[in-house]
């Protein structure tokens, strides 16, 4: 079933809650949710800042990316920063800046504080250098086209056997005739929604109308790549 993959040459590489885009020298990832362990009910929240940093900091050595955009939702509060989110989010900036790297945004639907803490470039909709593929968060249509869109939003997650994954969706030409790339969140402390069971009405994302046509993807830490499987449509009955 995972020897499915979409395409013989796709024009991006999927790598651990992240997507590199070659041709545009761009790491990609979405839903980082910032101040979400501090803002949590336990009494020992997970450092959620240094574990995005930590699983941040193979992706940029690997990839040597001259830009990483971050999908919406870098951060988690709506109305207030819990305590440290600044602090954390200039420890991200200063890591993405020491890789030779530029750091932008395209806002979320979590991100309403984002502009009195983060000075540098945000726009609702980016595109990226290979002039083909826009990164947006995905909880709005895209104001830009694009023959390909990179989002998040969704946080989706796959049942396979009985556990729980976070994975990627891809639609080839499944909005409005262009490729749609749905990354699951780069944070740990999401949860994620499974996508074995849900219609287009479960998605949040307008980008995704028909998600029986998109391919499912699980990161395999073992073999370093991506396992593909047919097209949702096919194989969520046999998952």
């Amino acid at each position: 079933m995972t020897d499915a993959t979409p395409a013989v040459d796709l024009p991006f590489i999927l790598a651990p809650r992240a997507v590199y885009i070659p041709a545009a020298d761009a790491l990609v990832l979405a839903d980082v949710h910032l101040g979400r362990g501090v803002a949590s009910s336990v009494d020992a929240p997970l450092d959620d800042a240094g574990d995005v940093r930590n699983r941040l900091e193979p992706l940029l050595e690997r990839f040597e990316p001259g830009t990483v955009v971050i999908a919406g939702d870098l951060l988690h509060a709506f109305d207030r920063l819990p305590y440290g989110v600044e602090r954390d989010l200039a420890a991200l900036e200063s890591h993405v800046d020491a890789a030779g790297a530029d750091l932008v945004v395209t806002p979320g639907n979590h991100d309403g504080m984002l502009e009195s803490v983060f000075d540098g470039e945000t726009t609702s909709a980016y595109r990226l250098r290979d002039g083909e593929t826009v990164v947006c968060h995905g909880h709005e249509r895209p104001t830009l086209e694009a023959e390909r869109y990179v989002v998040g939003h969704d946080h989706p997650a796959l049942s396979v056997d009985g556990r729980k994954r976070p994975c990627f969706l891809y639609g080839p030409a499944a909005y409005e005739g262009a490729d749609v790339l749905v990354l699951p969140a780069f944070t740990r402390l999401a949860s994620g929604a499974t996508v074995n069971g849900m219609r287009a009405r479960d998605f949040q994302s307008p980008l995704v109308s028909d998600v029986d046509r998109f391919h499912p993807a699980l990161w395999d830490s073992g073999s370093e790549q991506a396992l593909w499987f047919p097209p949702l449509g096919e194989c969520r009955h046999l998952l």
